[in-house]
């Protein structure tokens, strides 16, 4: 079977589905090629700092949003090596452009939230691609079930192993030597957590505790794996206990988030990061092809940002590509076809160079920040809880501090 689109984005996470719905409000049609038979809502949440409320803004879905998930007033920083007072700092500051807003937002409400707003009939559920090929102004999009998808424009927002990341030259995600242990704990009654994002720091382990609303909260665990340890990442009820033995002495809360976790409420991965400097030199677009989210900037979590930044990737994106799509053109045949590709090039390169450097910036910032907040090193043990956690807070707003614009188009 053969089918003809005008722009197809690999991936219904959310950089393609943020993409997707910034293309359909600027009234351009996408088909989002999804290769799980559902939404994928591994990872169960995420940090939304201020600048991905601002994207959720731009493509309509903020509000809905806000009325599920409740503020993070602070972050409340401790040491689990050396006896020192908890460290608190507040988010109720204000940025450059207005005040800060940070929640902890589930990931299955945020992608059914952008899903909902999109046409039927916009994903492809079932669609794993597999190879690409050159058709003079196109691009042959191959699935696994022999479809043959014919586009003008091809968005990779497929993740660490993204096929479309490889298309355009990209290497392939570094592993970054930690792996993260994820989970989500639903109390039923009021967890004892407040409204404050609490970070534990250990030796040569960090994790963090984030309220989602008054009853659930949000759980991650990072380590330095051995040989021995990369088992657990297929065994649930082992990464549960291997958490809860290396906690240490914790509040009775924290460790009660851990033990009521549901096994299927539990997850462990490998954690990567694309080299900063692949990004600044490399080719975020080539032709009529370019890439989004982690299929672009896979960064490490220690600052949060994974996600805020995919939401910016779609709004710029479809932003950019709109302005490219929507021009008139006055010629026809071969002529049309090779100045659409013209327009299009031209639009994905603008997109490249306004995502170019903030990429840069985040993925070197979040690679920096868990060497030192994870170090089992005594002199970096000693720098971390001195003025790392002093400092965190402030880190995190500066790199949230940022408004990747609205949908408007000239």
């Amino acid at each position: 079977m053969e089918l003809v689109e005008e722009v197809v984005i690999v991936g219904a996470g959310i950089a393609g589905l943020a993409t997707s719905l910034g293309l359909h409000r600027l009234g351009i049609r996408s088909l989002v090629l999804e290769s799980s038979a559902g939404l994928r809502v591994t990872g169960f949440a995420l940090t939304t700092w201020t600048n991905a409320w601002r994207a959720l803004d731009a493509v309509g879905v903020g509000h809905s949003l806000r009325q599920q998930h409740g503020f993070l007033d602070g972050l409340v920083a401790s040491s689990t090596v050396v006896s020192e007072p908890d460290k608190q700092i507040s988010f109720k500051v204000k940025g450059t452009i207005g005040d800060h807003e940070v929640r902890c937002v589930r990931r299955k409400l945020l992608l059914e939230a952008l899903e909902k707003e999109l046409p039927d009939g916009t994903i492809r559920y079932s669609s794993k691609v597999v190879s690409i090929e050159e058709s003079g102004y196109l691009k042959l999009v191959h699935l696994a079930d022999d479809t043959i998808i014919k586009t003008k424009v091809l968005i990779g927002c497929d993740g660490v192993n993204s096929v479309v990341a490889r298309f355009i030259g990209f290497k392939k995600p570094a592993f970054a030597g930690r792996s993260a242990i994820r989970g989500y704990a639903d109390f039923k009654v009021n967890h004892g957590f407040g409204s404050k994002l609490l970070q534990l720091f250990g030796k040569g382990v960090r994790s963090g505790f984030l309220p989602c609303d008054d009853t659930t909260i949000y759980w991650f665990f990072t380590y330095f794996p051995t040989g021995q340890d990369k088992e657990l990442e297929d065994n649930p009820t082992e990464m549960k206990q291997f958490v809860l033995s290396k906690l240490g002495n914790v509040a009775e809360h924290v460790r009660t988030s851990v033990e009521l976790t549901e096994l299927d409420s539990i997850t462990s991965s490998p954690l990567r990061f694309r080299h900063p400097w692949e990004v600044l030199w490399g080719n975020i677009s080539k032709g009529n092809v370019s890439v989004a989210g982690d299929a672009l900037h896979p960064m490490t979590p220690d600052i949060g940002q994974g996600g805020c930044a995919a939401l910016e990737d779609g709004v710029v994106l479809a932003r950019c590509l709109a302005e490219a799509l929507k021009k008139e053109l006055n010629v026809e045949g071969k002529e049309r076809e090779r100045e659409e590709y013209k327009r299009v090039e031209m639009g994905l390169k603008k997109y490249a160079a306004e995502r170019r450097w903030r990429s840069f910036e985040l993925i070197s910032t979040a690679y920096i920040v868990g060497a030192i907040q994870q170090s089992d090193g005594k002199i970096m043990n000693i720098l971390r809880d001195a003025i790392l956690a002093k400092f965190l807070a402030g880190l995190l707003l500066k790199k949230a501090d940022f408004d990747c614009g609205k949908l408007n188009i000239s």
